[in-house]
């Protein structure tokens, strides 16, 4: 499935962004981008089913904002931008826990295999907290995400004055 979102009204921004070097924009970039999707992810939290007999670190509290991937999700992970250097990737979502996939997509009726093997699992229902996140929160994300990009960005090009100030003074 594929999903396009259009933004609008960031040239200013981009052109303060041209103007800072590629490490401070890619990092003023990832902090807009943690700040603003970490409100998704309370709303993903309080929609993921908790399991009260785990009495720890379940799927509720898997759910990360973060640039890393597990191992495996990172092998099945196709990037979008794999040449493009000054591009950054944010995500959000369960953590390693294999059976995040099942309970956000259910699963089909299926013949057990291993301990239970040739024994029948009736198959279990979906019950979605990503993808009902999103649908609840993508706009406000939009807006939040503008909002921090013209935050840090404003800052980044704060500190970089400063430290040209500084740089200069020395000489």
């Amino acid at each position: 499935m594929s999903l396009t979102v259009k933004v609008e009204g960031l040239r200013e921004l981009e052109r303060n962004l041209a103007g800072l070097s590629k490490a401070a924009g890619k990092g003023a970039l990832r902090r807009a981008l943690r700040t603003a999707a970490e409100p998704m992810a309370d709303i993903a939290r309080q929609l993921a089913p908790d399991d009260e007999s785990t009495g720890g670190y379940d799927l509720r509290e898997s759910i990360v904002v973060g640039t890393k991937l597990s191992r495996s999700q990172a092998r099945k992970h196709r990037k979008m931008f794999r040449d493009n250097r000054s591009s950054v990737e944010m995500f959000m979502g369960a953590g390693p826990l294999p059976q995040a996939i099942f309970v956000e997509f259910g699963t089909d009726p299926h013949i057990n295999k291993g301990k239970f093997a040739g024994s029948m699992h009736p198959g279990t229902p979906a019950r979605p907290f990503i993808r009902p996140a999103w649908d609840q929160d993508k706009d406000a994300l939009l807006a939040r995400l503008g909002v921090e990009l013209r935050k840090e960005i404003d800052k980044s090009v704060q500190r970089a004055i400063r430290k040209r100030a500084r740089q200069a003074a020395r000489r």
